[in-house]
């Protein structure tokens, strides 16, 4: 059992998406709209490499009140040998296993690109709706806020747009080679709290 969840954790929410340039769109509108959401992004980009790199996920996993999977890139790539990328799935199963095993409450969002393709690849998923997003801005957009029963559409849109203008600033500063680092990550984030306030 883990300890008490702080109660900075209550509205964090592991973002457990594909971390590759053709994501980076839908990226930047995960981050833009869960913080207009007055949530706070969690990601495996925050936990250094090394040993015990499992154990550090679980625990990230279970200090979050939330978790979103995002199933829409669990393809085979291009490079031979030619691979399914499990990541995704595999956390989705983490997080699952931990809200049964851990005392702390935490929900789960399955999202998808295609209608039925999650419950055809996940069939144990019978009975859980995805929320499909089709692989759109918007879509992002839109399906946390029927997730969290909010209206909040248009001002995600508008902080998309400012941390969209940021990001090549972003990268220039921290000489990153994608958005997918934990230091361009921390500034994306609050790049997006930034503009909110604006």
């Amino acid at each position: 059992m883990s300890a008490s969840r702080p109660d900075s954790a209550f509205n964090s929410v592991f973002l457990n998406i594909p971390y590759d340039r053709g994501f980076n769109r839908l990226y930047l509108a995960y981050i833009a709209g869960l913080i207009c959401l007055g949530l706070n992004p969690r990601a495996t980009l925050e936990i250094p490499g090394g040993r015990n790199r499992l154990e550090k996920i679980i625990e990230l996993i279970r200090d979050c009140r939330y978790s979103i999977h995002d199933l829409s890139r669990v393809q085979l790539d291009r490079i031979s040998p030619r691979t399914p990328r499990f990541n995704m799935p595999f956390e989705l199963g983490l997080a699952v296993a931990s809200s049964r095993l851990n005392s702390n409450p935490h929900n789960g969002f399955v999202f998808e690109s295609v209608h039925r393709r999650a419950a055809k690849s996940l069939s144990d998923l019978s009975g859980t709706d995805a929320n499909i997003h089709k692989g759109t801005v918007a879509g992002v957009m839109r399906e946390p806020c029927n997730c969290f029963e909010r209206d909040s559409v248009a001002e995600m849109m508008s902080t998309y747009r400012a941390v969209s203008l940021r990001v090549d600033e972003i990268l220039r500063r921290t000489r990153a080679q994608s958005l997918y680092e934990a230091g361009v990550f921390r500034l994306l984030c609050s790049a997006a709290r930034r503009a909110l306030k604006q």
